[in-house]
């Protein structure tokens, strides 16, 4: 069966591809490093937009936050960019979130690969153990 797509779902994809574009080229604070965006959501009445960025190679939790509260700053400048790029009669409000998922993953996928590599570990020495 065919996913129904809705209207707020395609302006959050139009918005998502136009927002990566806007940052990369037109925001010059020195504090942004290489940002991806990687969701938004708007909500069903197209009021409100959450924006969900991560930061490339970026670990330090105050640096995040200072990128993230520069996004927001930004916000009513990205909107007013949104909207000549994107013909809709208005543009949603603009609320950047640090996105974690991809974070949480790459540990996860470590804590997995650690797993594996000890569970081989073990059956190794239990197969050695039993050869003598």
């Amino acid at each position: 069966m065919a996913r129904e797509f809705h209207r707020a779902d395609r302006v959050a994809d139009a918005m998502r591809r136009e927002l990566a574009q806007l940052i990369q080229h037109e925001i010059r604070d020195p504090r942004l490093g290489m940002i991806n965006v990687n969701d938004v959501e708007v909500s069903r009445d197209l009021t409100v937009a959450k924006v969900f960025v991560t930061l490339v190679g970026e670990d330090d939790r105050s640096k995040i936050n200072i990128s993230i509260e520069v996004l927001n700053k930004a916000a009513g400048f990205l909107r007013t960019q949104l909207a000549r790029a994107i013909q809709i009669r208005t543009i949603p409000r603009l609320h950047f979130r640090y996105d974690e998922t991809s974070v949480r993953g790459q540990a996860l996928s470590a804590l997995i690969d650690k797993a594996v590599k000890e569970d081989r570990k073990h059956q190794d020495d239990d197969s050695d153990s039993n050869e003598d």
